[in-house]
């Protein structure tokens, strides 16, 4: 008989995604007898190789998968009436178990932007550094080498990326640099690193770089399929939370609901779906939305799910050789191919095991004749945002080894190569609240706001056009997967299918006509999607701007509560947002154990 659990602890923390790990494992390693408690929805990780070998992140994408919940959106005309569906990690640690495991880092003008003092690059970079060991190379000024995340080259290094790199620099005329992520380099092709160890080939995520390290701490406590309802407040302090059995994660379970009470803090770590609808249960947002949802308001604070915002994602799939080396027979199940490979990572942590398929890629900014091309609609933006900020890039492109799509089990079994295009910093922004659904249930209320703003699609709809003309100039390339790309016209020179090989490196590229323009647009409306990268929806700012959090992470109006995780992103950052959860993670440890007193030397 197992002895019953604490109802009582120092700090709580309301999801266990990336950040609540770094800021619970951090706070733990510096006072191992700070009894900490981390309520998950989700599964462990640990040791799982659906977790710790990178190659599988496509599968956690199943319909059926128990490691993500799929957020619906509200159908969208500006999306084809579509109603966009955005994923988020349910595990321990979250998303960092189970993304793409691309390193990127967003340019150090973008933490400036957000003008939050104490969140300034200046005070940043020390902490970016602190959380990396750096395995690419050494010496690199902006990257750590002795931190707990591993960053490396992964476990294989797939020639087609040398194709897409090479045409990038002589057809696209951009330099190539090793490294994009010292924190400035810009419109540059380079490889791409991975969040995997190079010693081991193991995927380097939040769960077991910072918390499953201090199993030995029995006053470090993980909890999972555990959902929590609301904060439990006494007047308007935070004491403690409210939770039930997760459905998803305990089938069948009861569903009856208990508390835990916290002597010093409860933090909000359930991202930027989750942490929003924690504080709106607990009477905590805008007056309208809780008496819609018959809660009884404790503080009024309408920035609470607002600020919504995400990446623009779009990939094409190509036809490629049948001699290149794809992660497709990996991808497909390919029973041989995947044991040989598995022999080889579990020797010695190499093969295509340790990789996702993406090594290299361009942080893309338009020159001026590309600028010419896009046409006025764009223009805005970029002399208002980009133009005096060289840092920034518009989108990042990038080729995948392999298909990545809705087609798997349809397609011919060959090789592919998809097109990975995405934009970094969309004008649009949406909303994240609960509503009542008709049967009474909570339900998510959520607007996307994807391509809302004019000048949004604007660069997506060049990416596809550059993006076809590099790949169709690379020796693997075969020709379109024509069910995957826009349906031109009959007779249009940008009709799509199979192909011998590769055009001239000199060739003229495909001209468009204004219904092959027509056609593409209504693609990308059809399928731009999330690039899992949701933020900003208990923002850090000032609370007459809808901020929800102060510099210090407290929930305005409330005592002993504060919010830690990508929701508090105030500004939007050109980034795979792992880097910046890891980030935030670090920054709000310094924060708790100042506050606490408590000697951070970690």
């Amino acid at each position: 008989m197992s002895p019953p659990s604490p109802t009582e602890f120092d700090i709580i923390f309301a999801g266990g995604g990336a950040t609540a790990c770094v800021v619970a494992g951090r706070l733990a390693a510096c006072d191992s007898s700070l009894k900490i408690l981390v309520l998950e929805a989700g599964e462990h990780t640990l040791d799982k190789p659906a977790h710790v070998q990178l190659y599988q992140y496509p599968f956690h994408l199943a319909p059926t998968t128990t490691t993500l919940t799929f957020n619906f959106g509200n159908p969208s005309p500006h999306l084809n009436g579509r109603a966009l569906v955005v994923p988020s990690g349910r595990s321990v640690g979250g998303a960092s178990t189970i993304n793409f495991g691309a390193y990127t880092r967003a340019p150090v003008s973008d933490y400036d932007d957000w003008a939050v003092e104490g969140w300034e690059s200046k005070n940043l970079i020390p902490l970016m550094k602190k959380f990396e060991t750096y395995q690419v190379q050494p010496g690199c000024p902006t990257h750590g080498y002795t931190g707990p995340v591993k960053v490396s080259p992964g476990g294989h290094k797939l020639a087609i990326s040398e194709e897409f790199i090479r045409v990038g620099t002589t057809y696209h005329k951009r330099p190539y640099s090793e490294d994009t992520n010292d924190l400035k380099t810009c419109n540059t092709y380079s490889p791409w690193a991975k969040y995997i160890d190079s010693t081991t080939g193991r995927r380097s995520d939040a769960a077991h770089c910072y918390v499953y390290n201090q199993a030995q701490n029995p006053n470090l406590q993980i909890w999972v399929g555990k959902r929590v309802t609301r904060i439990i407040f006494e007047d308007k302090r935070a004491v403690g939370v409210e939770f039930t059995n997760d459905p998803v994660s305990c089938p069948g379970a009861d569903q009856s609901l208990s508390t835990v009470k916290a002597s010093k803090l409860v933090v909000v770590s359930a991202g930027a779906f989750g942490s929003p609808a924690i504080l709106e249960r607990s009477g905590i947002g805008a007056e309208a939305v809780l008496k819609r949802c018959g809660i009884k308001p404790l503080v009024n604070l309408p920035g609470v799910g607002e600020n919504y915002t995400d990446h623009d994602a779009v990939l094409v799939p190509y036809l490629a050789a049948d001699e290149t080396i794809t992660m497709d027979p990996l991808w497909r199940g390919e029973e041989s191919a995947t044991k040989d490979a598995l022999a080889q990572w579990t020797a010695n942590g190499t093969s295509l095991i340790a990789s996702n398929g993406v090594d290299a890629k361009i942080k893309w900014r338009p020159d001026a004749e590309e600028l010419k091309a896009m046409g006025p609609a764009f223009h805005q933006r970029w002399n208002g945002f980009f133009r005096d900020h060289p840092d920034k890039c518009v989108a990042i492109f990038a080729l995948v080894a392999g298909y990545l799509g809705p087609l798997v089990g349809t397609i011919p079994p060959r090789n592919y190569m998809t097109a990975a295009y995405f934009t970094l910093y969309p004008a649009s922004a949406g909303s994240v609240h609960i509503k009542v659904d008709e049967n009474g249930k909570e339900a998510l209320d959520f607007t996307t706001g994807f391509l809302e703003d004019p000048s949004d699609i604007v660069p997506i709809n060049f990416a596809y056009k550059k993006m076809r003309e590099i790949y169709r100039r690379l020796p693997s390339y075969r020709g379109e997967l024509a069910v995957g790309h826009p349906k031109f016209p009959e007779g249009s020179a940008a009709a799509c299918g199979e192909a011998s090989g590769p055009v001239d490196l000199n060739a003229p590229d495909i001209i468009y006509t204004a219904e092959d323009d027509e056609a593409i647009e209504n693609y990308h409306r059809d399928c731009v999607q999330t690039t899992w990268h949701s933020l900003g929806t208990c923002a850090m700012k000032a609370r007459a701007e809808q901020g929800v959090v102060d510099a210090r992470l407290n929930v305005y109006g409330v005592t002993n509560l504060k919010v830690a995780d990508m929701s508090i992103v105030p500004k939007n950052v050109g980034t795979n947002t792992y880097s910046t959860a890891l980030l935030i993670g670090e920054k709000a440890a310094m924060i708790i154990a100042e506050e606490l007193g408590l000697d951070y030397n970690v």
